[in-house]
């Protein structure tokens, strides 16, 4: 599991094209027949993906890093199926999750095992963990049972759905909060105008890209933003400090995971157009 430590925004106004890339930045999730994680500062959430191909992926890493003697023991876990066909065994039990369902692992499930139906079309599970508190019990749902609201307009270029899968309303979780956005054809922005939340963190994972297109991701204080370049099932991890948005060169789906002092979507901090710079 790689380590990514916290970021003064005094300190990121100095980064360069390559050092803010090396600390915001998450270029593989997803390698055949592994476990991809990396563990962030920012609120210790764990950003990954599980690709089982030719064989199941069991969650699981070096747990020294984390304090504890299993992997869920003091965490909770949501992963989105990105792929094809997959099954999430939590201690036994079988959940088959399609394209864009959801998963919620609660505190205390020992063993987590993902697994593709077909090598052909492999799943791909997305993975946001956070530190918990609570138990939880395990939950699934599906995009069509997902609370969405459509928001933006064609005239803005943000025509968007937002799908809230873990929230205050939804799967109930300790601290972690996930959902999706998806773009319509013609759109390219989303989260503009910006906006911050000085209570949570955020990762952006940005999918359905064509090969040839990116989306050129916003970050840094208000007023004073910069940009990462991403390309196809890469994350982004954006501090509670930080605007968190983006434009594509064509539409684009993405998943959006939040951990930090509490589950209440709605909780943010507007930036006025005639603020950014």
């Amino acid at each position: 599991m790689e380590r990514r430590y916290a970021s003064h925004p005094n300190e990121v106004k100095q980064f360069d094209t390559d050092r803010l890339r090396q600390e915001f930045h998450i270029p593989t999730l997803f390698t055949a027949d592994k476990l991809e994680l990396v563990l962030t500062h920012e609120d210790r959430l764990i950003i990954g993906g599980a690709y089982p191909v030719k064989q199941d992926v069991k969650l699981e890493t070096d747990l020294k890093e984390l304090g504890v003697s299993f992997f869920l023991e003091r965490r909770e876990i949501g992963a989105i199926n990105v792929g094809g066909p997959g099954t999430i065994i939590v201690d036994g039990t079988e959940y088959d999750l399609n394209t864009k369902d959801c998963l919620y692992v609660g505190m205390g499930s020992k063993e987590v095992i993902f697994r593709s139906k077909d090598a052909d079309k492999p799943a791909k599970f997305y993975l946001n963990s956070a530190p918990a508190h609570k138990e939880f019990p395990t939950a699934k749902t599906t995009l069509g049972e997902a609370d969405s609201s459509a928001l933006g307009s064609i005239q803005n270029s943000n025509d968007r759905t937002i799908h809230r899968f873990i929230h205050a309303d939804g799967i109930q979780s300790s601290q972690l909060v996930m959902g999706m956005t998806q773009l319509k054809t013609g759109n390219m922005w989303n989260t503009m105008p910006a906006h911050v939340h000085p209570r949570r963190m955020e990762a952006y994972m940005y999918f359905d890209l064509p090969e040839d297109s990116v989306v050129i991701h916003l970050m840094g204080e208000p007023t004073e933003t910069r940009h990462i370049v991403m390309r196809n099932e890469e994350a982004v991890i954006s501090p509670s400090w930080s605007i968190h948005s983006g434009v594509g060169t064509s539409n684009y789906t993405f998943i959006w995971g939040m951990a930090g002092d509490n589950k209440i979507y709605s909780d943010m901090d507007a930036v006025a157009m005639k603020d950014l710079r």
